[in-house]
């Protein structure tokens, strides 16, 4: 299959070094979802939508046997606000399996088959209406696994920022912290970004 003409090569890590940042979410349009009521009202907001980013943030493990407990956050994005969910605020769960589980809401991310087997693991739910980005490139004639990072550099000419530290901290802490909470937003914003891109969102 030949590539998009729109779209070229895929650009190597030295190529996007050289790009201006990616204009994410600020803390302002960050909601952490603390409460059962602000869970409901960020279902309400987001099924309004119909459609959003959408990823989860594992605490990861080092040791060879030793099995994730995670999902330990999930996110939203909309085209404006993400919503963090904690899973350890267990009277929030059931509005976010709710969320995951729901034709009524697309879900749309990078290489979430992961995500999907944790998930169903911790909250016994079937992910309906879930589409993996990473499937349109392949689809676009793309051989290699695309990801977050190199997908906004090709769609935007822009370089996203993700930071190791932030990937492998504890994302089961209680309390996350502002990096934790700027990169897990903005892993679910950049996909409904890149997504609007590829099929013409508004």
């Amino acid at each position: 299959m030949s590539l998009n003409p729109k779209l070229p090569p895929l650009p190597e890590r030295e190529q996007i070094a050289l790009l201006d940042p990616f204009e994410g979410l600020g803390l302002k349009d960050i909601v952490i979802v603390q409460t059962l009521q602000e869970a409901e009202r960020a279902a309400a907001a987001l099924l309004a939508a119909g459609i959003a980013g959408f990823d989860t943030e594992s605490k990861p493990t080092f040791a060879k046997n030793e099995v994730s407990g995670g999902p330990h956050v999930v996110q939203f994005s909309t085209r404006d606000t993400a919503w963090l969910f904690q899973l350890h605020r267990t009277e929030c769960n059931p509005v976010v399996a709710a969320l995951i589980a729901s034709t009524g809401l697309r879900k749309v991310g990078f290489g979430l088959s992961g995500d999907l087997t944790l998930i169903r693991k911790r909250l016994g739910i079937e992910p309906q209406a879930v589409f993996d980005i990473d499937d349109e490139f392949r689809r676009r004639g793309y051989r290699k696994s695309v990801g977050v990072k190199a997908a906004v550099a090709l769609v935007f000419n822009r370089r996203f920022i993700k930071s190791r530290k932030a990937t492998t901290s504890n994302w089961a802490n209680r309390q996350l912290t502002e990096a934790q909470i700027r990169y897990a937003a903005n892993d679910a914003h950049a996909s409904i970004r890149v997504y609007d891109a590829l099929f013409g969102g508004s």
